[in-house]
């Protein structure tokens, strides 16, 4: 029963993802893109933590924890840039 509601999950997080990936494509301005690449993050640690849930491998949670901060890092780099011009200052 778990590795169906695994499968669902992983199906449901995967369609969630491509839609992000249709909205980053059309996305009109710098704003909305930022936004669905972080939703995109979010989406991509929930895939990998599920995976790693359904395979029994402790080493997806620990990528996923380096994908979680790298993703708020450049989220604050990228909103940094949009606000000021520049990163570094």
């Amino acid at each position: 029963m778990l590795s169906y509601a695994l499968t669902f999950a992983l199906t449901c997080f995967a369609l969630g993802f491509a839609m992000n990936v249709l909205a980053f494509a059309r996305a009109p301005g710098l704003p909305d893109r930022i936004l669905a690449v972080d939703t995109m993050v979010v989406n991509g640690i929930a895939l990998i933590v599920l995976y790693g849930v359904k395979t029994g491998s402790g080493l997806y949670l620990e990528a996923a924890i380096l994908l979680a901060l790298t993703g708020f890092v450049s989220t604050i780099a990228f909103c940094k840039f949009l606000l000021r011009g520049s990163i570094i200052e």
